[in-house]
């Protein structure tokens, strides 16, 4: 109840202060009249009316400093539809950033929006806009331009070269024709032509970006080369000899042939070696046969054998498992993860253990502590295999694939991660940590919490892999660690997190939970972003909705817990260690959003589709405050 009561109390202050502020009244009837003019979905209508203030209140709105003009504006996947009318946003003359991608809107873009001088980034992906592109000589400013994944035709208009200062450029998938604009950009450093109708060669001036920046189109497979050389040589001097190759020059083409059919051939050995790896499985070819030479003496051998915990009911050997056909699942900070296909139907998850630091003695007592785990939110090790030049781990297979394929892996013939789901991972995944910290005296730490580090158990609720390796391997660059964006800032040595720093990476798990986006990704101008930064800045200066994921968005009457789940995110994400909760209070925080969720395991009867809600104190609103 506490909890709650600062959320209402922080709410009442900043709509008290807003309200002694100056109200952008231009701004705002420009607001109302756009508003007036589209069509708005009704499970999430904007809360923008003349009773309250625009600055820090109105959904997707935000005013400059003094609060006196709208510099941006954010309105991504809200369901609007219809054209833009005419005379409405572009009254917005101070608007800096204007997005409106994913949602329905049609025809084209007005021509009035020449106004918008002051534009320096325009998101319009992904609606229905159709007719030519827009004349792009007044703005000046424009650093980004995202028209993809529109109907707009026509050609590209020269005047994208007023664009002194553009850095990306996207027209992709629209149906633009004719030929591409000689553009001399230097500031250009991305651009995405992809899937049109386009025709003739690439220019000279954009001949620097990649040949996928242009596929799917009708290009010539030409490109622009430079001037022939005059036939004749110039008056004054003698012309040059035809027909005969000097024996320099032939020598050196000699040469250059052998060095390139060496490269060729020794190219062609290094695919055929990969080639082989991943179709015979785990093994080598001279690992297999090292294996068939040993097979009399080491598989006797009871200090080099594959070892199975107790209440593991496979059955097969290290040779089995070694003919096992092999699928690589995955590449990952301690090694590759392969999906080996035994002979007698069974199906096993393998990871090949790279750089393992530790002794004989150490690895097995780190692996039998965690082959003691038995939890329903631990993926169980069933089994490992140490020699000198190779170590192995086995754990279940799961066909689900991990969290970060089903948040990140390619849109096709994926289904969305509903909220239910979400929240089921999250409580899994912190049940699973937290009866892994009570393990070996209390000292046992994970280590390497990631979404691809998590599945669903038969019950669909998170469920944790990888125990335990961090200690065992040699340690990891921290350039390399900070670069995967779970890593606690205080963690310089991966051989060295602790429980505390277990809880970060579990923070930063929630926050990809509930953006959709990965701990460290790329945004325009190949900007590498990191998401617990990014999730501070807009929840400390936007305090809007557009922090979580827009496939999360078309579920209604979430908005509370999505809320209440963030605040616990945050909470696990903060610099100072001795700052961050325990992970059984975690658990407890969580399972404290639903009540449904409370106990041990739900039981059927209280299942995902028929959930305990609490009544709403955040409002009524759509828009979500987050303090």
């Amino acid at each position: 109840m506490g909890k709650k009561m600062n959320l209402l109390l922080i709410l009442f202050m900043v709509a008290t202060f807003s309200s002694i502020t100056a109200d952008p009244v231009e701004d705002k009837n420009a607001l109302l009249d756009f508003l007036h003019n589209i069509q708005q979905s009704r499970s999430r209508p904007l809360n923008w009316n003349t009773k309250i203030p625009v600055c820090g209140n109105w959904t997707g709105v935000t005013c400059n400093m003094d609060q006196s003009r709208v510099v941006v504006l954010r309105l991504p996947g809200m369901g609007l539809r219809g054209s833009i009318p005419a005379n409405t946003l572009s009254r917005l003359s101070w608007l800096h950033i204007l997005s409106l991608r994913s949602n329905s809107f049609s025809g084209s873009i007005p021509p009035d929006f020449s106004e918008l001088r002051n534009l320096t980034a325009l998101y319009l992906q992904i609606n229905k806009f159709s007719g030519a592109l827009p004349d792009f000589s007044a703005w000046n400013n424009l650093t980004i331009v995202d028209l993809s994944n529109n109907g707009f035709n026509g050609s590209i208009p020269i005047s994208v070269s007023n664009l002194t200062h553009l850095v990306a450029l996207n027209l992709s998938n629209n149906s633009l024709s004719g030929s591409i604009p000689d553009l001399n950009m230097p500031s250009l450093q991305q651009l995405n032509l992809t899937n049109n109708n386009l025709t003739g060669v690439v220019p000279r001036s954009l001949q620097r970006f990649p040949s996928s920046s242009f596929s799917g189109n009708n290009l010539s497979p030409e490109t622009a080369l430079p001037p022939t050389l005059p036939s004749q040589a110039p008056e004054g001097q003698p012309p040059s000899k035809t027909g005969k190759v000097s024996e320099p020059a032939l020598l050196g083409i000699v040469l250059g042939g052998c060095v390139l059919g060496f490269l060729i051939v020794a190219l062609l050995m290094i695919l055929c070696y990969y080639n082989r790896e991943g179709e015979q499985g785990l093994a080598s070819k001279s690992q297999k046969k090292d294996v068939m030479k040993k097979k009399g003496s080491e598989s006797q051998d009871q200090n080099n054998r594959l070892v199975f915990f107790e209440g593991c009911n496979l059955a097969f050997d290290l040779e089995d498992l070694l003919r096992a056909s092999a699928e690589v699942l995955g590449k990952g900070t301690f090694g590759v993860t392969y999906k080996a296909a035994l002979e007698d139907a069974s199906t096993v998850a393998v990871k090949r253990l790279k750089e393992v630091s530790v002794a004989k003695r150490e690895f097995e007592q780190q692996t039998e502590v965690v082959g003691s785990i038995k939890h329903e939110n631990v993926s169980a090790l069933r089994a490992y295999f140490f020699s000198k030049d190779e170590k192995l781990v086995v754990h279940d297979f799961y066909d689900q694939g991990s969290v970060s394929a089903m948040l990140h892996g390619k849109r096709e013939g994926r289904e969305t991660l509903d909220w239910e789901t979400r929240l089921k991972i999250a409580v899994g995944a912190a049940r699973g940590i937290a009866h892994i910290h009570t393990q070996n005296g209390e000292k046992l730490v994970h280590g390497n919490i990631k979404a691809s580090n998590i599945f669903l158990n038969s019950g669909g609720y998170g469920c944790v892999s990888d125990i335990g390796l961090a200690t065992l391997m040699s340690p990891v660059p921290p350039t390399a660690m900070r670069a995967a964006g779970y890593r606690a800032p205080e963690v310089t040595d991966s051989r060295k997190t602790t429980q505390i720093s277990d809880v970060y990476s579990f923070g930063v798990l929630v926050l990809e939970l509930l953006t959709g986006k990965s701990p460290t990704h790329v945004a325009g101008g190949d900007q590498v972003v990191h998401l617990v930064r990014w999730v501070h800045s807009v929840v400390r200066e936007e305090w809007t909705a557009e922090v979580f994921d827009v496939e999360l968005l078309k579920f209604p009457n979430i908005e509370e817990e999505m809320v209440e789940m963030l605040q616990i995110g945050m909470r696990c994400v903060v610099k100072m260690p001795d700052q961050r909760p325990k992970m059984q209070d975690v658990v407890r925080m969580l399972e404290e959003i639903r009540a449904g969720y409370t106990g041990d395991q739900p039981s059927s009867e209280t299942s995902a589709s028929t959930p305990v809600r609490r009544t709403a104190e955040v409002g009524s609103s759509s828009s979500v405050r987050v303090p």
